[in-house]
């Protein structure tokens, strides 16, 4: 049997969940998916853990959606708000996690991949390697609470520079703009963000996880209430020309050609 595509493992009170298909940029396959909620899972039953870092295997956290198979989990062909929650629903299962979450982003992190990065709390990034969300050059809405939680972490600017124009950003800008908290060599961020993990899990932890809950109750933190009414808008988007177009044009390496329709 082939390695999960998700990993979980424990050690000294961290927890590691590492997206394991590198051949496929730790795009969001459902088997991809599937694994991800099951590693969520054990995270959430391993009461031994103190932190949890997320991170990915190869030169991609994540694609995003894998646009070779759907951008809804559904049998039905017609898109549905159901179908496009569904597919985010097992990144959702981090914000159950009451210990301290750290996203090392180890490579290239776009779309639905870079919304996870966003439902940590704190994100380690790779200097070299590009970051942002590219819904608005596929001809759709974002997913996973993305257009909450991103001005809110950077900025009403740059937020929506970002998410209008589809840009990808270097770790670096990234850095700069408040995205995230450190921006290192690429073979470092993940030593880097267990040595964050580290300093967590050496930290009083019911004081640690107080403070979390206090944190997101203070800041009104609703973000599944906010991907669901995005999955709506999203899959009425889905349903457009140039969504089709859109996503044509990235298959085929091409720019698209939009037409509002």
């Amino acid at each position: 049997m082939s390695e999960r595509a998700v990993l979980y493992e424990a050690a000294d009170r961290i927890g590691l969940i590492t997206l394991n298909r590198p051949d496929q940029r730790n795009a969001m396959t459902p088997e991809l998916l599937d694994s991800f909620s099951d590693a969520v899972g054990e995270a959430l039953a391993d009461r031994e853990i103190r932190c949890l870092v997320i991170t990915g295997k190869g030169r991609c956290f994540s694609a995003g959606a894998d646009l070779r198979s759907s951008l809804q989990r559904s049998d039905l062909g017609k898109p549905s708000k159901e179908a496009s929650f569904a597919m985010y629903d097992p990144f959702l299962r981090v914000l159950d996690l009451e210990v301290p979450v750290i996203a090392a982003m180890n490579g290239h992190t776009v779309g639905g991949g870079f919304g996870l990065t966003l439902l940590a709390d704190i994100r380690v990034a790779n200097v070299e390697a590009k970051y942002g969300v590219n819904f608005a050059r596929l001809g759709i809405h974002s997913g996973l609470g993305i257009s909450y939680v991103l001005p809110r972490l950077v900025g009403l600017a740059h937020a929506s520079e970002l998410l209008f124009t589809g840009k990808l950003i270097r770790g670096a800008e990234a850095l700069q703009i408040g995205l995230v908290t450190h921006a290192v060599r690429p073979d470092e961020v993940l030593p880097h963000a267990m040595g964050l993990a580290r300093a967590i899990a050496g930290s009083a932890p019911m004081a640690v996880q107080q403070m979390k809950g206090s944190i997101r109750r203070g800041l009104g933190w609703e973000i599944r209430d906010a991907a669901l009414e995005e999955a709506g808008l999203q899959a009425a988007s889905l349903d457009t020309e140039d969504a089709s177009e859109g996503i044509a044009a990235i298959l085929q390496k091409r720019e698209p050609e939009f037409t509002g329709r």
